[in-house]
C-alpha cells in the first residue's frame, strides 16, 4: 500500500469509514506517502488527517460525481485505488421485499440507481485518473465495489429481496462488462466486486437476528480483510467476485 492514492466512496458508512481510518493509520505507522480521498453525502465528517481530503458527492447525481472527481485533480494527477463502499438495502419507508406483491417501482429504481448505476458513472469519470496511475501486472490499479452474495444468480436458493438482489446482479454484470472494456483500453487495472460478509452496520441492523454466531463482522475486521485481499491481487484477476477471505463467489 506504500505511496498510493486512494478514493473511498461512502467514507462515512461503516466499512468505508473503517477503510479510511485504517489507511490513515498505515500512513502514521509507516510514514508512507499515502493520500486518501473520501466522499460524504451530507455533513462533513469529523475525521481529520493531513493526508485526508473529504469530497461531497451524491452518487445518484452524475454531475455531483463529475464535480467531486474534478476536485481531486487539484490535489493529485492520478488515483491508484477506487473502492465504492456505498449501498442501499432498506429505507425508512421500505424493507427488502419478501414477496413479489411488495415490489414498488420507486424503491426498485432507487436500488438500481444506488447499487448498480453509481459504480458505472464513477468508473466513467475516474478513468483518466486511473490511466495516470503507475501500474503493472503484479501491482495493478484497482477499481472495486462492494456487492453481495445475494447478487449471485447461481447462489440464490432462498428468493426474496427482489430489488436488492436484482440491483447487485446488475452491478456484477456492469463490472464484468467494465473489466472487459478496460482490459483493452486501460491495461493493468483490476476490476473486482467484493462480498464483505455480514457486517455490523446500519445497513444490516434490521437483519442480524438470524446471523450465525461468529458470522457478524465488525466494520474494522471486514475493511481490513478486504484491503488485504485487494493488496494481493494482480491484473490477471480482473473480473473477480470474491469475499472478505479471498474466496471466489460464483456469478
Amino acid at each position: 500500500m506504500n505511496s498510493k492514492t486512494y478514493l473511498i466512496i461512502g467514507g462515512t458508512g461503516g466499512i468505508g469509514k473503517a477503510m479510511v481510518e485504517q489507511l490513515i493509520e498505515i500512513t502514521h505507522r509507516a510514514a508512507t506517502g499515502i493520500a486518501v480521498f473520501a466522499t460524504y453525502h451530507n455533513s462533513v465528517p469529523e475525521i481529520e488527517a493531513d493526508n485526508l481530503h473529504w469530497l461531497k458527492m451524491d452518487i445518484c447525481d452524475e454531475e455531483s460525481i463529475k464535480q467531486s472527481i474534478e476536485a481531486i485533480k487539484s490535489h493529485s494527477d492520478h488515483i491508484d485505488w477506487v473502492i465504492n463502499c456505498a449501498g442501499l438495502l432498506h429505507t425508512e419507508q421500505n424493507q427488502p421485499e419478501k414477496a413479489l406483491r411488495q415490489m414498488e417501482s420507486s424503491f426498485f429504481l432507487k436500488n438500481m440507481q444506488v447499487n448498480a448505476l453509481a459504480s458505472m458513472l464513477i468508473a466513467k469519470h475516474i478513468k483518466p485518473l486511473l490511466k495516470n496511475a503507475s501500474r503493472s501486472n503484479a501491482n495493478p490499479a484497482i477499481f472495486a465495489t462492494i456487492s453481495a452474495r445475494v447478487g449471485s444468480i447461481s447462489d440464490n436458493e432462498l428468493g426474496g429481496w427482489y430489488s436488492y438482489r436484482m440491483s447487485k446482479a446488475a452491478l456484477n454484470m456492469g463490472m464484468k462488462n467494465l473489466s472487459i472494456e478496460w482490459s483493452r483500453s486501460l491495461k493493468d487495472v483490476c476490476v473486482v466486486v467484493m462480498q464483505p460478509g455480514t457486517v455490523n452496520t446500519q445497513l444490516s441492523a434490521p437483519f442480524q437476528a438470524n446471523v450465525k454466531e461468529g458470522h457478524l463482522f465488525s466494520p474494522v475486521y471486514s475493511a481490513e480483510s478486504l484491503l488485504e485481499v485487494l493488496s494481493n491481487m494482480s491484473s490477471d484477476q480482473t473480473a473477480s467476485f470474491f469475499d472478505w477471505a479471498g474466496e471466489s463467489i460464483p456469478w
